[in-house]
Formats: C-alpha cells, sequence, structure tokens
C-alpha cells in the first residue's frame, strides 16, 4: 500500500539534462516584496480558474479542495465540494488542513538561514550534530536536503509501516522514526543519485534544533512564521490538534480502510512526519509563504535564495528541500487524509495553492488502491496535484512533470 508524504518531482524528470530549471535566479530575486493584491483577476481568467478548479474535482477523489491564486495582477481563491461527507458541510477558504511534505521546505528554508548566519555550512557532515548515522561521517547536510543521502525512508521500511497502519494513533519520537530507517541503510553510497527519504528532513530537524538550542516550533515561528506574518500556520510539534475550522480527511491507506469505506485520518497522530511532514496551514498563509519560498523575500539573503534556485539538476529536479519544475518551485504534501500543493512561478510572479481533504489517488494508477467510481481514462493524480495542474493550464503556463526543453 502507498505511504508517502510526496516528493514533487519524479526521477525520470531529474535525470533530463537540458537548462536550468529557473531561467534567471537574479530576476527572482530582484522582485519587490509585495502584500497579496485584495483586487480580483480579470474576469475572464477568473472564469478559466474556476472551470478548471470544478472541472479538475470531477475527476479527482476527494470530497472537497480549496484554491487560490495570486498575481501581480490580483488575487483568486474559492472552495468546492464538502469538508465533512457526513454532514455536507462546504469546504470553506481559510479552513486549515495538514500539508504534509510542504513542511520540509520550512525545514530547509531554516537550514538556510542558520548556514547564512555562519551556525552551520551545508558541507557540514551529519556526524557532527548526530551520532550513529550509517555513513554519517560522508553525508553532509547539503546530502540530506538534495535527497541525495542513501539513506532509507523509515516509511519505506516494513516494520515502520505495519506498526502505523495497525495503530495511526501512536506517538513517535524522531529518534524512533529513525531506528525504522537506520538498519536498512545506505542503499547507496552518498551523492550517487537521488532518493526521496523522509529521514533525510528528520534528521535536517534534529540538527536546527541541536544548533539553535531551541525546539522546532519555536524555531520555526522566530525564523520564518512570524516574519511573513504566518498566524495561521501550527508548527511540528504543535499539530496533534487540529485548529478550527477544518475539513475531515479521508484515506484509503491504513488496515481498516476498503475502497468502499475510506478511512478518516483527521485525527490520526501527526508525529510520524515531523519535520518532514507534520505541519497545519491555510489558504492564505500558504500563498504568502509559496512566493516567499519562490523569491526568498523575508526568509533568505538574495545571493542564498540564488544558490537555492540554482540547486536544481536540470531542467527539473529536487534542489535544497523543493523541486522544480519548468520555472515552478515548490513542493506537494501528501499524508493520509490530506494532499496539498503549493507552487510559485518564477517566470510569472504567481503563486498558486491547492488543498484537499483527501490523499486518494485517480485515473489509471496501476496497483495503487482507488475508488470504485475512479475515472481510469484520466492520468493518475492525487486530487490537489490534478486541481493544480487543471489551474497552470488556465493560467498559461502548464505544470508537467515531463518538462520541455525551455522554462520561458
Amino acid at each position: 500500500m502507498a505511504f508517502a508524504l510526496a516528493a514533487p518531482v519524479t526521477a525520470q524528470a531529474q535525470d533530463q539534462a537540458q537548462q536550468f530549471c529557473v531561467a534567471d535566479p537574479a530576476a527572482v530575486t530582484a522582485r519587490a516584496s509585495i502584500t497579496p493584491p485584495d483586487k480580483p483577476l480579470p474576469e475572464a481568467l477568473v472564469q478559466a480558474l474556476d472551470a478548471a478548479a470544478r472541472g479538475a474535482l470531477d475527476g479527482a477523489a476527494a470530497p472537497g479542495v480549496i484554491a487560490g491564486v495570486v498575481t501581480p495582477e490580483g488575487r483568486w481563491s474559492g472552495a468546492w465540494g464538502v469538508a465533512d461527507p457526513e454532514t455536507d458541510a462546504a469546504m470553506e477558504v481559510g479552513m486549515h488542513t495538514r500539508i504534509g511534505s510542504i513542511t520540509k521546505t520550512f525545514t530547509g528554508t531554516a537550514l538556510m538561514q542558520l548556514a547564512e548566519a555562519d551556525k552551520l555550512s551545508l558541507d557540514d557532515k551529519i556526524d557532527q550534530y548526530v551520532s550513529g548515522v550509517p555513513n554519517g561521517d560522508i553525508i553532509t547536510l547539503r546530502h540530506l536536503a538534495s535527497m541525495t543521502s542513501g539513506l532509507l525512508s523509515y516509511t519505506q521500511a516494513d516494520p515502520f509501516l505495519d506498526l502505523f497502519f495497525a495503530d495511526p494513533s501512536l506517538h513517535y519520537s524522531p529518534q524512533d522514526l529513525l531506528d525504522f530507517a537506520f538498519p536498512g541503510s545506505p542503499i547507496f553510497a552518498p551523492g550517487e543519485k537521488f532518493n526521496y527519504s523522509n529521514t533525510n528532513t528528520v534528521l535536517l530537524g534534529l540538527v536546527i534544533e541541536q544548533v539553535t538550542g531551541q525546539d522546532i516550533d519555536t524555531v520555526f515561528t522566530s525564523m520564518i512564521l512570524d516574519p511573513l506574518g504566518l498566524t495561521e500556520t501550527t508548527g511540528p510539534d504543535g499539530a496533534a490538534l487540529m485548529p478550527e475550522p477544518y475539513p475531515q480527511g479521508f484515506t484509503l491507506q491504513g488496515d481498516a480502510a476498503t475502497p468502499d469505506a475510506p478511512s478518516n485520518a483527521t485525527h490520526w497522530d501527526p508525529s510520524w512526519g515531523w519535520t518532514a511532514g507534520g505541519m497545519i496551514s491555510t489558504l492564505d498563509d500558504l500563498l504568502v509563504y509559496g512566493r516567499s519560498l519562490g523569491t526568498g523575500k523575508g526568509l533568505l539573503s538574495a545571493e542564498a535564495q540564488q544558490e537555492r534556485l540554482r540547486s536544481f539538476p536540470e531542467p527539473a529536479g529536487y534542489g535544497i528541500a523543493m523541486g522544480c519544475v519548468d520555472g515552478w518551485v515548490g513542493h506537494t504534501g501528501e499524508l493520509p487524509g490530506y494532499n496539498t500543493t503549493v507552487f510559485y512561478d518564477t517566470t510569472t510572479d504567481t503563486t498558486v495553492v491547492v488543498q484537499a481533504n483527501s490523499d486518494i489517488p485517480s485515473g489509471d494508477c496501476g496497483d495503487e488502491d482507488v475508488l470504485p467510481d475512479n475515472p481510469v481514462d484520466l492520468a493518475c493524480s492525487s486530487p490537489a496535484s490534478r486541481v493544480f495542474e487543471a489551474l497552470s493550464v488556465a493560467l498559461g503556463h502548464p505544470f508537467s512533470m515531463t518538462p520541455t526543453a525551455s522554462a520561458e
């Protein structure tokens, strides 16, 4: 059964070497800081975005979605479907959802901030901070952030999967998670290739806590949330309880789920995700964060952000804790019950966020578990990704996991 904090870029995309994913990092970082505009987008574009979101939700295996777009010309947002199928309560903009692996971008940003402050170096070896890591005297913090460490993801370890799916209420410490990963590591030499591993980002969380002497929620609040005014975002340590309002989240993962009866994963213990996937947020917060993640504004110097924007394999791939395809930079987040996308288009200064209250895929998904009414004529996609890709088409810069030769 699938179990993931989803990566935004496939290995196939990473193998293609055409050109830089972000064509002009200096131009991106030179953009002015902005307050998201209150004015609406042009009516024709609003209608196109509305139609794209509704049409994509029809093919998605989710009760509802929330989506938003911010461009220099204005903003658009909306919600479709239901937050709770039992009560028919409507999905609403402003609801909190678990954001899964988008958490990794917060972890990577804090790491780069500490590097800028000369508190650490991305080329430090992990055994300077955490003992007992296989190949710890070779693996660097950069290897961890770029998913090239060779460490097995604990979410690919059968003992973890068996335990988690049998009882999703169990609480895990970061060390518990590492203990699942290390017996099966390494799976390749550091730097040899890409392998998406949640173990990497948990280790980075421990490094950040050690260097700062603070818990991770305090670090994220002082270094990212407060500077950007993200008042509705919850750090991984405080994410056990969902802040009101929130939609119910549904999954086919876990021992109790069947295609006819998905499990409600809303209150499954999120500690297993920690700095790899434990955070909670809202549409408005993520729209602000998504642009700052892409431009570095309010987070990193222009020099550091340009390094981050040049860290992707060409023309697509995974860099320093975020992904890029044809100039779109950001991350997806997928965990039982919820699916989220946050992407910034470096070519048009456009931010797109989608939240879905399901992680169930739809389309031609091979052996993956799907709902009985699954539309097999569609390409396989998670709910938020399906809606995001439709919105990107309406915006005129289609997001594709098989990038074109040009990022223009």
